[in-house]
């Protein structure tokens, strides 16, 4: 007995030695390993790099920025089955170890000497929440130091945060492949679903990735993928996440990726760029690109794919009426012509057109082969355009031949034709599907147009920007004209020397004198000659007939009569010219302004006279949903209620600055609808609604214009290039910008009801005779109706014929002597 009692002291007190040494052991591990760790008490507060998301107004994805994709969804919103597919695959454990998984732990060490005996890949024991630990705080390095730290780092993390932040941390953070950080991420890259949308196989997917996402590529390594996925399911089957049935269906399932395409992105990359620099500007870099921002822009989708087909349409058009430069280069096709074709690199901006070499010329056109094999015709009619071009910007002789244009080897660029539809098929009714081409393939010939232009669509009531795009493409030019090209406005500024005028009492009857002027400019100068667009003078005229008919002589006269300080504070006032020199030139366009500044003025012309600033940016929210920035901050008293009982709708409170009388502006706005209907704009008439605008033409054609409006849109238009030379003769803004304009407003208000221009009532509406300004006569046949202000004298005209000092007013009585015939 005496013996057992020794024995069971002696192995007491090996068991306290040893309890002792490990004790101590792990004492030293602790304090060996355990100093300088980071500090896991960040993690509490810790805020993922996230993505900043970019919306057109109807919801449509238009940009993303991001350093690492990542979509942060907090745990608690995160669907069941997807944190239990993780679970199941990562770490059944996690909702019971205390940060380190003792049994899974014990399991990998006999499996790994198992796997090592035999040659197989060893096995790992990382729990969630050392995965978190090596994420955020340590590095990817190999060595069992490491793994000690994590391990440490593990338990400290359990005792500070909650299981659920831990597991937030961690499917939020996790790379997943596809340039995936987090789960939600890599359900939109792999699936193109959100969290909630996926199924229990998608799921069991996404969580057979963390350990290694090549090794379970969905396209490259589909069978491993499969495989992995099966055996994630089958450990959630096991813990009882899903039952037997869900499980057997989710593995019979095919594992089909549908990753994000490109047509989910609206194509606005000016406009992009614009918001880019502005949220940059507003909040740094680093949190545009981390931030998580959720930015909701002005862009209306529909009218910015109108305006990027109209303005391509309308440049191509353009450079087609002045002739063919030429084939891409020429290439020996002798031993065979789809390899050397191949070896051609396309030019930029060309997303609809391909290469294609010239195998064959006849009298009917040209064979020709295309860069992905396919052979085609360019029939005869698809080169008649192609004449060339001579100085001045003349053409050559009419093309009678294919060989006139090609010849065999040349690489151009042609776009496939549509074969057109039976007659039978054209009555057909709801007829949508693209038409099939012809056995033999049809092509037009293409080339990437020189000429640059600019379009811009703006909301006039609030300046929201609704469309833009800043030239041909934006592969070939990220510099935008449509906002930071300036360039001289010509006619399409002259609009507010007449509202400058009516704003100091003229009336819309005045006759302004259209007669030579000359300005002596000073000793050693030459003298100042302005002339009309078409040389000739015309006498006395109608206000409304120089904005019309758009001429020079008349506005300068004006001008000169309320004084160019007065034209230069409108240009001001409008937000067109800052500075703009009192210089008498400068009253027919010669100070530089943006396209979209030009625009801004034309709408608030239409909506009687409000100041509105172009904005891209409607809304910007946080990561959290907090908004941090509205565009339209107007207070809406009784907005915000539970519920609606029927109570008076709130009205917020119009706080824009009034920068003109509704009168005037509304006068403006009728002489602009006679540009339209019977003035350089008459081609706009074709639309068949109302309309309201003005031509631009500068000196020699270097840059055309066209600004206009219906009452609930406003539409600028530019056409020049980018080095300014002219465009040729009779190349105007009624020629290159107004057609742009004529075909977005058609398709814009394409089965939307016409809407009158709004009449203030401080306007009343008088028959006059429109060549004269006269009130109307029985017998008068070119008779308009007028607007006048309430209390103005209609029916007496006065006349400004420049014979005062300028700001003197230059008013004489119709009866004047003018001198000369005209």
């Amino acid at each position: 007995m005496r013996f057992l009692l020794k024995l069971f002291v002696i192995a007491l007190s090996l068991v306290v030695v040893l309890a002792a040494a490990g004790a101590g052991g792990a004492a030293y591990v602790l304090y060996r390993y355990g100093r300088d760790l980071p500090d896991y008490k960040q993690l509490a507060d810790y805020e993922p790099a996230m993505m900043t998301r970019v919306h057109a107004g109807d919801g449509h994805l238009i940009a993303e920025y991001a350093k690492e994709r990542r979509v942060f969804v907090p745990v608690a919103a995160m669907p069941r089955r997807v944190v239990n597919a993780f679970i199941a695959a990562e770490d059944q454990n996690f909702q019971t170890h205390p940060g380190v998984d003792v049994v899974a732990l014990a399991r990998a060490v006999v499996m790994n000497v198992i796997n090592y005996s035999r040659g197989r890949r060893l096995i790992g024991a990382s729990t969630i929440t050392q995965q978190v630990a090596k994420n955020f705080l340590l590095t990817n390095e190999v060595s069992i130091e490491r793994k000690i730290k994590e391990a440490i780092l593990a338990f400290r993390i359990e005792r500070a945060l909650p299981k659920q932040r831990i597991l937030e941390l961690y499917l939020n953070e996790i790379y997943l492949g596809y340039g995936s950080y987090g789960v939600a991420a890599a359900a939109l890259n792999y699936f193109n679903k959100s969290l909630d949308e996926l199924t229990t196989a998608e799921a069991a997917y996404l969580a057979a990735l963390p350990k290694a996402p090549n090794n379970y590529h969905p396209i490259r390594k589909a069978r491993a993928a499969k495989g992995r996925r099966d055996w994630v399911i089958t450990r959630m089957l096991v813990e009882g996440y899903v039952d037997a049935d869900t499980a057997k269906l989710a593995k019979q399932s095919a594992l089909r990726v549908i990753p994000r395409t490109a047509t989910e992105f609206i194509e606005a990359d000016y406009f992009v760029e614009e918001v880019r620099r502005e949220l940059a500007d507003r909040f740094g870099e680093d949190q545009l690109y981390e931030g998580g921002l959720s930015v909701r822009t002005t862009l209306d989708s529909r009218l910015q794919a109108i305006a990027e087909q109209t303005l391509r349409q309308g440049l191509i058009t353009y450079d087609r009426r002045h002739g063919w430069r030429g084939p891409l280069t020429n290439v020996a096709i002798d031993n065979g012509w789809f390899g050397p074709l191949r070896g051609v690199k396309p030019p930029l901006g060309v997303d609809e057109w391909t290469l294609a070499v010239v195998l064959g010329i006849d009298d009917e056109g040209a064979d020709i082969g295309r860069s992905d094999g396919r052979v085609g015709r360019l029939p005869f009619k698809e080169l008649t355009w192609a004449r060339q071009p001579r100085e001045n910007r003349r053409l050559g002789p009419k093309i009678k031949h294919a060989s006139d244009v090609l010849k065999i080897g040349d690489v151009v660029l042609v776009e496939a034709l549509l074969e057109a539809p039976p007659k039978d098929l054209e009555k057909a009714e709801n007829v949508s599907a693209p038409l099939a081409p012809p056995s033999e393939a049809r092509y037009g010939l293409r080339q990437v147009p020189e000429i640059e232009g600019a379009i811009v669509v703006l909301d006039p009531h609030t300046g929201r920007v609704l469309a833009m795009n800043g030239g041909f493409h934006y592969a070939l030019s990220e510099f935008n004209r449509a906002t930071q090209a300036l360039r001289q406005p010509g006619s399409a500024f002259k609009p507010f020397v007449y509202l400058a005028a009516l704003d100091k009492g003229y009336t819309s009857g005045t006759l302004i004198l259209d007669a030579p002027f000359v300005l002596d400019q000073g000793p050693g100068q030459r003298k100042w000659k302005p002339a009309n667009y078409s040389k000739k003078f015309y006498g006395p005229s109608p206000m409304r007939i120089g904005i019309e008919k758009s001429r020079n002589l008349m506005t300068v006269r004006l001008a000169r009569a309320i004084g160019m300080d007065t034209v230069s504070e409108y240009a001001h006032r409008f937000g067109i010219v800052e500075n703009m020199p009192q210089q008498l030139s400068m009253a027919l366009g010669a100070g530089e302004t943006v396209l979209l500044r030009l625009t801004a003025a034309y709408a608030m012309l239409v909506n009687g006279g409000k100041r509105v600033t172009p904005t891209f940016i409607d809304r910007i929210q946080d990561r959290n949903g907090k908004t941090v920035f509205r565009h339209d901050a107007r207070p809406c008293e009784g907005c915000v209620v539970e519920g609606w009982g029927g109570e008076p709708v709130p009205e917020i409170p119009d706080q824009r600055e009034i920068v003109t009388s509704p009168a005037s502006a509304y006068q403006i706005v009728s002489m602009l609808k006679g540009v339209v209907q019977r003035g350089t704009g008459r081609r706009i008439r074709a639309v068949g609604k109302p309309l309201a605008g003005k031509t631009g033409t500068t000196n020699r054609e270097m840059d055309t214009w066209f600004i206009g409006f219906s009452p609930d849109l406003a539409v600028g238009v530019f056409a020049g290039f980018d080095t300014p030379r002219p465009l040729g003769r009779r190349e105007t803004g009624s020629s290159v910008a107004a057609p742009v304009f004529r075909d977005f407003m058609a398709l814009a208000l394409k089965d939307k009801p016409s809407i009158p221009f709004r009449i203030p009532p401080s306007v009343r509406l008088v028959r006059v005779e429109s060549a004269t300004g006269r009130a109307a006569r029985p017998g008068d046949k070119q008779v308009i109706l007028e607007a006048y202000k309430i209390g103005a004298v209609d029916g007496e005209t006065v006349l400004i014929d420049g014979s005062d000092e300028p700001g003197g007013g230059g008013l004489d009585r119709p009866e004047a002597q003018l001198g000369g015939k005209y």
